[in-house]
Formats: C-alpha cells, structure tokens, sequence
C-alpha cells in the first residue's frame, strides 16, 4: 500500500501499479477502479460477478470497511441481456438494508472474454 499525507489528510493507494491503484482512500471514502474477472474471464455473468465481488470485498477489508458501508456502485455489463443474471449476484450479495446507489449499464468492455465490470464507493470510518 503507498501512502501519501499532506497537511490535512492522508491519502492510502491499494494494489498500485505504475498505470493505477485498484482502491484509493481519502478523507473517509474507498473507491475503487473497475474490477473484472481475472479467473473467471470467459465464464457466465455470475461466474464473473462472484470473483468481482469477493474481490471487492477484499479491497474493502483492506481499507478497513465492509460492503455495508457501500455508497454507490457502478455496473458496465457487456450485454444488457444478462441483467437478470448479474442481479441475482448482486441481490445476494448486497448487505440486507444496506443497498447504495447504483447505475447499471451496457457497454463494450476492453477484453472480451469480460462481461462485467465493477465500481464502487464506500466510506470508511
């Protein structure tokens, strides 16, 4: 983890590379980059969304929070067809009075073994 402080809040980079961080916390909030499927890839929206999830909520642990402090997510599906499928992931997965916000939508990924693609937010206390 590489951190940075200045004179009012320090900022923590999680999983960094020279190209991004996948999670970055400042002045009390966690976002993360897109995470997609590394094993998965190739494999059925669900499939994929599991591993993006289960990551997530290790980069959440890291940050020392948790996917009940979720604020928003964004959710790129490379097929609207399969928003049923992805939802009954997430509905699952979402902590039970907990949901943020949420856009959900269509949109080419980069690899196209990938058929999802996920972001969220959080605040970290």
């Amino acid at each position: 983890m590489a951190t940075y402080k200045d004179n009012v809040m320090e900022i923590k980079r999680l999983k960094t590379n020279p190209r991004m961080s996948q999670a970055v916390v400042y002045g009390g909030l966690l976002t993360t980059a897109g995470q997609v499927a590394k094993i998965t890839a190739g494999g059925s929206v669900a499939e994929q969304a599991q591993e993006i999830l289960s990551e997530i909520e290790a980069l959440l642990a890291a940050a020392g929070t948790d996917k009940s402090k979720l604020l928003t997510a964004q959710i790129w599906l490379s097929d609207i067809n399969d928003f049923s499928e992805f939802n009954t992931v997430w509905d699952a997965w979402v902590t039970p009075g907990a949901s943020p916000t949420r856009a959900c939508v269509e949109s080419k990924l980069v690899v196209p073994a990938l058929k999802v693609e996920i972001a969220v937010t959080a605040a970290v206390e």
